[in-house]
């Protein structure tokens, strides 16, 4: 039994491995089951035991890349013992991760469109707003933010960051549009920092 399982999970990350390859360069749209079937040397009824449509492995695609950008968030935050710092650290690396050309149109582009919005923003609350908000309860604990709402901040500086990884990745100088954000964010976090 404990055999069977294991080769299922091996059958599952080979899709999702293969199907991410061909959604990251092809897109959603022009992605063919078909193709991602053969290159598996699995039969479509595999495919459709396991993830039932194209826009049910597309949706276990994202979720993939949702926990990966949301697990750079948490290392690269973790790099600092400063809640401030944690915070600014954890901001970028989303910035970052979501423009990384493996997760970028997946993520950013095919993502809200292929899903919806409403379903993307549930994924995006499971995992780096998830974080996001977290950090924040903490510094408002510790008396570190000035009195604002959480969850209004939560959303507030997660579409921000949304909205600007979005901006940056039709900038032709990526790298300088990251590093003014970077700007951005610290001078906008600043804002919220109680003052001694």
């Amino acid at each position: 039994m404990k055999r069977n399982q294991e080769e299922t999970n091996a059958t599952i990350r080979k899709l999702l491995e293969i199907a991410r390859l061909h959604f990251t360069e092809r897109g959603y749209a022009d992605t063919a089951l078909e193709d991602i079937v053969q290159e598996a040397q699995l039969t479509r009824g595999a495919l459709y035991h396991h993830f039932r449509s194209k826009k049910g492995l597309f949706q276990a695609v994202l979720e993939s890349v949702q926990q990966e950008v949301a697990e750079k968030v948490e290392t690269q935050a973790a790099k600092s013992e400063d809640v401030w710092e944690q915070l600014a650290l954890g901001c970028r690396a989303f910035v970052g991760a979501a423009l990384e050309a493996q997760n970028k149109r997946i993520l950013l582009l095919d993502g809200p469109a292929v899903l919806g919005w409403e379903e993307w923003r549930r994924m995006d609350e499971q995992h780096s707003m998830r974080l996001l908000r977290e950090q924040l309860q903490g510094m408002q604990q510790q008396g570190q933010l000035k009195p604002v709402s959480i969850e209004a901040l939560t959303h507030f500086l997660s579409g921000a960051l949304n909205e600007s990884a979005l901006w940056i990745a039709q900038m032709a100088d990526a790298s300088q549009a990251l590093e003014e954000t970077a700007q951005m964010i610290s001078l906008l976090l600043e804002g919220f920092r109680k003052p001694e």
